[in-house]
């Protein structure tokens, strides 16, 4: 199975970039312990075994100290491995430095995009930022500046902010977005998957939006085939086959399970798709919207 796997983080600790990996911590998944620790290129690409050829990936920035040495780490290691390793680095698009910072990025030839999570949640498990950058005047004009520089811009929140992420997005027709983790569904009731259900779609209503059928584990931590089917199989009839990716997470979900596992499981979900259909999820899409 060739893949390119567009949602992979790379973290070295012995940068000292990331504190927060340096010793385990419990949140809405549980505990992290078996990642509190380095993983690198070599172990990412031990992954699939002989049976998964991860031609390529995209690292997604991991909430380093310092985004300008995350982002040269990367790309030493891609220019030093010969891996195709594209970069969606790290930038506080609300600060006042924005511009040089972003301007400092686009010198790493690798890079192709910029993430800043917007994650807010009533539950403070669920949160991970202390302010809703959505409503922040200077933030939204650096993200809709992104397409002008070159740069996507990855999506990463829950479904209750999909209205001001649209909001958002209609304010930045040249910026491509790519929405993390198939939309990142926490409420696991009725009246949740329809909201997430809805939400997808009025997201998909913008033709430079993207998605990644990734991190479904966070929620759903024993996962199996059948029970990570339906979340698939949603995403895709919202935005087709020509603008989802499947995507691994690791190593984050690999605390839900294996690499090979999750890889045959998306197989399985699109095995009566055709061909064409199944290579733009699996490597096309990846490739064409992350520019390799």
């Amino acid at each position: 199975m060739r893949i390119v796997d567009p949602h992979i983080h790379i973290w070295d600790l012995a940068t000292g970039l990331y504190p927060h990996f340096e010793k385990p911590s419990t949140g809405f998944s549980g505990s992290n312990a078996p990642i509190a620790r380095s993983y690198l290129l070599d172990e990412l690409r031990a992954e699939g075994g002989g049976e998964i050829d991860i031609a390529k990936a995209v690292n997604v920035e991991a909430f380093p100290t310092d985004p300008l040495k995350e982002s040269a780490y990367l790309q030493a290691l891609s220019d030093y491995s010969g891996f195709p390793l594209a970069i969606v680095g790290a930038a506080d698009l609300a600060s006042p430095d924005a511009d040089a910072l972003l301007a400092a990025q686009l010198g790493f030839k690798n890079m192709r995009g910029i993430r800043q999570v917007v994650n807010r949640h009533p539950n403070p498990l669920y949160n991970y930022v202390s302010r809703d950058f959505m409503d922040d005047p200077v933030w939204r004009a650096n993200v809709a500046s992104l397409g002008r520089r070159g740069l996507s811009f990855d999506l990463q929140l829950y479904p209750h902010q999909f209205d001001s992420a649209a909001r958002v997005i209609a304010a930045s027709p040249e910026t491509v977005f790519i929405v993390n983790h198939a939309g990142m569904f926490a409420d696991r009731t009725l009246a949740g998957w329809r909201q997430w259900r809805d939400g997808l779609r009025t997201l998909a209503r913008f033709e430079n939006v993207n998605i990644k059928i990734s991190g479904l584990g966070m929620f759903d931590v024993k996962w199996t085939l059948e029970s990570i089917r339906p979340y698939a199989l949603e995403v895709l009839d919202a935005f087709g086959a020509k603008r989802a990716m499947f995507a691994s997470n690791f190593p984050v979900d690999k605390l839900f399970g294996t690499y090979i596992a999750l890889w045959r499981a998306f197989q399985a979900i699109v095995a009566d798709f055709g061909a064409a259909e199944r290579e733009a999820l699996f490597a096309g899409n990846a490739e064409r919207i992350y520019r390799f």
